[in-house]
C-alpha cells in the first residue's frame, strides 16, 4: 500500500485517504463535515458519524481518494461485491470509472488497483491520467 494512503477507522471501518487521488471536490466535507473537516488535524475524524454515514459518502467521492474497508471482512470479499464497471462523464469534468478494472500505464504497467478513479478530460492535469480539478481552474468547457 502507498505511503501515501492514510487510514482512520471507528473500530467498524477503516477509512482509506489517497492523498495523490484527491482533487478536493469537498464533497466529503459538505455531505459528513462531523467526519471530514479540512480544518482540523487529523481531518478525519472516523467517529463522527455511523459506519452507514460514513460509507454513504465515501460512495458519493468523484476522485476515488477516499475509499473503505469493513474491519470485519477480507479483501477478497468485498472485491466480490463490487459493481459491474460504470463510467460516468461530469459535466465539464473527469470521467469517473467505478468497478472492477485496472488502468494501465504507456508501458503496460498497472497503477495501483482501484474501484473508482477520475480520469483527467480537459488534458491539464498534473497527475494524468488521473484528475486533480485542474479543469475547474482553466475553465475547461466540454463541447
Amino acid at each position: 500500500m502507498s505511503d501515501k494512503i492514510k487510514t482512520y477507522t471507528n473500530g467498524e471501518v477503516s477509512i482509506l485517504w489517497n492523498a495523490e487521488l484527491c482533487f478536493h471536490s469537498k464533497n466529503c466535507v459538505n455531505n459528513l463535515p462531523q467526519v471530514f473537516d479540512a480544518e482540523s488535524k487529523p481531518w478525519i475524524n472516523a467517529q463522527g458519524a455511523s459506519t452507514e454515514e460514513i460509507i454513504e459518502t465515501i460512495k458519493k467521492c468523484p476522485s476515488g481518494a477516499l475509499t473503505y474497508r469493513m474491519n470485519t471482512e477480507n479483501q477478497e470479499t468485498q472485491e466480490n461485491t463490487e459493481i459491474s464497471t460504470q463510467i460516468k462523464v461530469l459535466a465539464n469534468g473527469p470521467l469517473i470509472v467505478e468497478g472492477k478494472f485496472e488502468v494501465l500505464d504507456t508501458a503496460g504497467n498497472p497503477y495501483e488497483r482501484k474501484i473508482k478513479v477520475s480520469l483527467c478530460r480537459c488534458g491539464a492535469s498534473e497527475k494524468k491520467p488521473f484528475c486533480d480539478g485542474t479543469h475547474k481552474k482553466i475553465d475547461f468547457q466540454a463541447s
